[in-house]
């Protein structure tokens, strides 16, 4: 892979809070919900929670309190994962821009692009939103061009970078409160908590962890994922020992220590725009006598089910234990 594509790669998850930490959240109580007082909560004949939403004022990633008056008619994402949840709460017909990089699900594909790291401020405005959905990973380049979306009398909610399952658990909750969604946005949780228990009820029984190396650029500018990374943190949750766990977050790769490390399982994350990754592995020079490739356990997972933090994590994970236990996923 060219370095230049390498760069835009590690680029891009870098812009879209991707590479995430599993530390200690520093903002103060981002996400933290102040109904306000002006709520026709004595309106009888109507639904009591769709009473009790709006207006709404809720404490963004930045320790900013957005208000959002009514339920949002128009809405603009600015990070894929946003726009995943977006969906899964239903607003569809909401969703009127999305980044360049939205892929998912097919109808985002269909919607007003507005930009990507560099979003189109003169597009976004001219959509009209009542929302807009920004997201803590990119906010501190973006300052600018969101206080000009402010400045145009348009509400932009920064959400919190999530670091762990039950921040992501939040950040739906709160875009579910945002949207008056709430009862959507539990369902959503509730679902993913189902799944994810799934799986895990599936590998509690692990007696001998597989040791694993994920990679997630390939050859020759090799990248893996260490502590402190949500793959270290999934991989932990499967009974699995990640061998690049020693080191801190996204790490460039010394292809003889891989081979020193002598994993069980190789899991690459980027088929969705290489061919053929795992027998690029298999044919890798000087690693034919490792474990992992003498019993060919290489498998791909898509990288967007892995780091998006959104509704498909319990995907990602479910995915990640098949690769490492497939034995006891067996039909």
């Amino acid at each position: 892979m060219k370095k230049s594509i390498l760069t835009i790669l590690i680029s891009m998850l870098m812009a879209f809070g991707l590479l995430t930490a599993c530390g200690e959240q520093t903002q103060e109580e981002p996400g933290k919900v102040e109904q306000t007082e002006d709520r026709n909560e004595e309106s009888s004949g109507q639904d009591s929670e769709e009473v009790a939403t709006f207006p709404v004022t809720i404490t963004d990633a930045l320790d900013q309190e957005v208000t959002v008056e009514e339920k949002p008619e128009k809405i603009v994402s600015l990070i894929p994962s946003n726009t995943e949840i977006a969906f899964a709460l239903g607003l569809n017909e909401q969703i009127v821009g999305v980044s360049d990089y939205d892929n998912y699900p097919e109808e985002a594909l269909t919607k007003e692009k507005v930009g990507a790291m560099e979003f189109n401020v003169e597009k976004i405005i001219s959509l009209s939103p009542n929302l807009v959905l920004a997201h803590e990973s990119g906010a501190s380049t973006q300052t600018e061009a969101l206080d000009q979306i402010r400045n145009a009398g348009i509400a932009v909610f920064v959400v919190n970078d999530a670091t762990s399952f039950d921040e992501v658990y939040e950040t739906i909750e709160t875009i579910g409160q945002l949207t008056g969604t709430t009862a959507e946005a539990g369902q959503v949780v509730q679902t993913m908590k189902d799944d994810l228990q799934a799986v895990l009820d599936k590998v509690a029984n692990v007696e001998e962890k597989k040791s694993v190396y994920v990679e997630v650029a390939p050859a020759p500018d090799i990248y893996s994922t260490g502590k402190n990374t949500f793959m270290d943190q999934m991989l932990s949750l499967i009974h699995a020992e990640n061998v690049m766990g020693d080191q801190e977050g996204w790490i460039a790769v010394n292809q003889e220590a891989v081979i020193a490390l002598n994993p069980d399982v190789i899991v690459t994350t980027y088929g969705y725009y290489t061919e053929d990754p795992k027998g690029q592995v298999l044919s890798r020079e000087g690693w034919q006598d490792m474990t992992a490739i003498v019993n060919e356990n290489v498998y791909d997972v898509h990288s967007d089910l892995v780091t998006r933090t959104g509704p498909r994590l319990a995907e990602g994970v479910e995915e990640l234990a098949k690769a490492v236990y497939p034995e006891l996923f067996a039909e």
